[in-house]
C-alpha cells in the first residue's frame, strides 16, 4: 500500500500476475459485451497492487466488486501484482490501454501520474479524505488506508523483536527476508523507513549493507513472505498492516511490529492503496462508476470488517473487532509524512543506492 518522505501501495509488491476473468463466483454476474448507455461493454478492468483481493474469495475487493457488478451489471476485471510492476505494465499498454482503473501504492501512484498514465477525476465521496491521500488536481484518491509495519513468527519469536539492530544478530541469518525495493511497494517502504529511521541516504545504506548477510535474497511479492513467515520458514520479513492483518486470520503465527531504531521509538508511515482512473481508458465511465463505490459509505465501512484496513473517508469511523484490534495495534506507533516529491524524483537513485550497498 496512498502520500510523503521515499517511496502503495502498499503496496507495493510484484508477484504474479493474475487475471480473474470476472468475480462471478463472488457472487458477481457476468454481462461482457452487453451495451451500456454509453455504447461501451459493461465491464471494467482493474489493475492492482496485492493486499486486497483474497485467495479464498472472501477480501475486502471480492465482497466490494460483488457488490458493485449486482448493483449496476458492470463486471469487473481484475489483474494483480507489485505497485511497480501494474506501473510498467500500464506504460508498456500506453499505445494500447487496457486498464480502467489503476490501484497502488506510493510513490508509484505520483510515478504513475508523472508517466501520464492517469486522468482527473474527484469520485463521490473523496471530499472526506485527507489531503495528505489524494492528489490536489484530482489524479488520484486512496480508497484505502494503510501502513508500513513488519511481520514476525509468534511461536519462533513469542516477543517481537524491537529495533533494526537486533535484526543483524546471527540467530536472524537465513530467516530474515524483505520484498525488493523499486519493484515491491513494501519493499520500497523498507527504504524509506531505514532512511527516516537512521536519518538519511548515505546510515541507511551502510545498515541495509549489514543486514545483507542475513537476508534471504529478494522478493518481487511482499504477500508471499506471510506464509512462510507463518510456517517458520522465516522469523522476520516485512509487509504492512492491512495485508498482514488479513493474512493472520488464517496464518495464527503471524504478528505485526514496527522496528525501531537503537534508543528511538517505533516508527511507520501511511502507505495507502491509492486509485486512479487511467488516461484514455477504453470503459473511463465504468471506471467512474467503481472509484464512485469504492470510496461509498457503505465499501469503507467494510475496510476494517472484511479487508483489514483503515477507511480512507475521515467520516467513517467503525467499530467492529477489527477496527478495535487495528487501532491496538498502531498504538504507540509515531507516524511520520515521507517527502513523496523527493521520492518520486529520486526513487531510482535510492535503489541504486540500495543495490550497491547490498550487492543485488
Amino acid at each position: 500500500m496512498p502520500s510523503k518522505l521515499l517511496l502503495r501501495s502498499a503496496a507495493a509488491l510484484v508477484g504474479s500476475l493474475a487475471l480473474t476473468a470476472s468475480l462471478t463466483a463472488c457472487g458477481g454476474s457476468s454481462s461482457a459485451g452487453s451495451a451500456d448507455s454509453q455504447g461501451g461493454e459493461k465491464v471494467v478492468t482493474v489493475y492492482s497492487a496485492d493486499g486486497l483481493k483474497s485467495e479464498k474469495g472472501d477480501g475486502w475487493y471480492d465482497k466490494v466488486f460483488a457488490d458493485f457488478t449486482k448493483k449496476t451489471g458492470i463486471e469487473v476485471k481484475y489483474v494483480e501484482g507489485g505497485s511497480g510492476e501494474m506501473v510498467q505494465r500500464a506504460v508498456r499498454e500506453k499505445t494500447n490501454t487496457q486498464a480502467d482503473v489503476l490501484i497502488t501504492l506510493p510513490p508509484f501512484i505520483q510515478q504513475a501520474d508523472g508517466k501520464g498514465l492517469l486522468q482527473a477525476y474527484e469520485p463521490q465521496g473523496s471530499d472526506k479524505v485527507n489531503g495528505a491521500d489524494k492528489a490536489p488536481d484530482g489524479k488520484w484518491t486512496s480508497v484505502v488506508k494503510n501502513y508500513f509495519g513488519f511481520i514476525h513468527n509468534k511461536k519462533e519469536l513469542p516477543e517481537a523483536p524491537k529495533t533494526w539492530e537486533e535484526l543483524l544478530d546471527a540467530k536472524y541469518k537465513g530467516k530474515l527476508q524483505y520484498s525488493t525495493p523499486g519493484v515491491a511497494g513494501d519493499g520500497t517502504a523498507v527504504l524509506i523507513k531505514a532512511m527516516h529511521d537512521f536519518g538519511g541516504k548515505e546510515p541507511a545504506m551502510e545498515y541495509l549493507k549489514k543486514l545483507q548477510a542475513n537476508n534471504v535474497g529478494p522478493s518481487s511479492s511482499t504477500s508471499k513472505l506471510a506464509p512462510k513467515t507463518d510456517k517458520g520458514e522465516l522469523f522476520v520479513a516485512n509487509g504492512d498492516v492491512q495485508m498482514n492483518f488479513a493474512q493472520s486470520k488464517s496464518m495464527p503465527n503471524l504478528g505485526i511490529w514496527f522496528p525501531a531504531k537503537d534508543g528511538g521509538k517505533p516508527t511507520s508511515f501511511a502507505l495507502p492503496y491509492a486509485a486512479g482512473l487511467v488516461a484514455k481508458a477504453p470503459h473511463s465511465e465504468n471506471g467512474k462508476k467503481l472509484l464512485d463505490h469504492l470510496l461509498g459509505e457503505e465499501a469503507q465501512k467494510l475496510v476494517s470488517e472484511v479487508g483489514g484496513g483503515f477507511p480512507a473517508r475521515t467520516d467513517v469511523k467503525p467499530t467492529d473487532a477489527n477496527a478495535v484490534e487495528l487501532t491496538k495495534i498502531m498504538g504507540g506507533v509515531e507516524i511520520f509524512e515521507p517527502d513523496w516529491a523527493d521520492i518520486d524524483k529520486n526513487l531510482t537513485g535510492y535503489v541504486d543506492a540500495w543495490k550497491s550497498a547490498t550487492g543485488s
